[in-house]
C-alpha cells in the first residue's frame, strides 16, 4: 500500500483497511453527506448537493420528544436539586427526631415513638423514590408537581423549630 507521504488521508488509514471483509471507503470528493448534514468551509460547494426530495422524517417527532423517559438539562438539574432537598430533609428529620425523642421520652412509650420517628426519617427518601417510580410514564410537569408538593409536606418541623 504505497501512498504519497503528504497525503492527508494517511492519518485516517491503517494497514489492512482495504480487507475483503470491510466495504470500500468512498472517495472524499464524491462522498455524499447523510440526510440533514450540510458541508461548511473550504470546498464545501462540491460536497453539499441538495436534493429536491422532501425529507421523510420532517413530520416525525425528534428522539427527545418520542421517549417519555428522556429529560433535558434543566429537568436533570432540577431533579438533582430536588433530590438534594430531600436528602437534607432526611438529615433534618434524623437530627430533629433525636431531639424530639429526648423531649418526649418521659411521657410516651419508646416502643411507639421509635418506629414513628424512623418512618419520619425515611419519608423524604421514600417520597422521592416513589414519585420517580410512579410517574415514569407521566409528563415531566406531573413528576415535578408531586416532588414540589413533597417539599412542602415533608418539612422537618422538629429540626426547624428546634425542639
Amino acid at each position: 500500500m504505497a501512498s504519497d507521504p503528504h497525503d492527508d488521508e494517511d492519518a485516517f488509514r491503517w494497514e489492512g483497511d482495504d480487507s475483503a471483509t470491510r466495504p470500500p471507503r468512498p472517495d472524499r470528493a464524491g462522498a455524499a453527506l447523510p440526510e440533514g448534514w450540510h458541508a461548511v468551509g473550504k470546498g464545501s460547494e462540491a460536497a453539499s448537493v441538495e436534493t429536491d426530495e422532501p425529507d421523510p422524517k420532517a413530520g416525525e417527532p425528534r428522539d427527545e420528544e418520542a421517549e417519555p423517559g428522556s429529560h433535558g438539562n434543566v429537568a436533570l438539574v432540577s431533579l438533582g436539586l430536588l433530590g438534594g432537598i430531600y436528602l437534607l430533609y432526611t438529615v433534618g428529620w434524623l437530627l430533629g427526631s433525636s431531639r424530639l425523642f429526648a423531649a418526649t421520652s418521659f411521657w410516651l412509650e419508646p416502643a411507639a415513638v421509635v418506629p414513628a420517628l424512623w418512618v419520619a426519617v425515611a419519608a423524604p427518601a421514600l417520597w422521592f423514590g416513589g414519585v420517580l417510580l410512579l410517574t415514569r410514564a407521566s409528563a415531566s410537569w406531573v413528576r415535578f408537581a408531586w416532588l414540589i408538593v413533597g417539599v412542602f409536606l415533608l418539612v422537618p418541623w422538629p429540626f426547624v423549630i428546634g425542639v
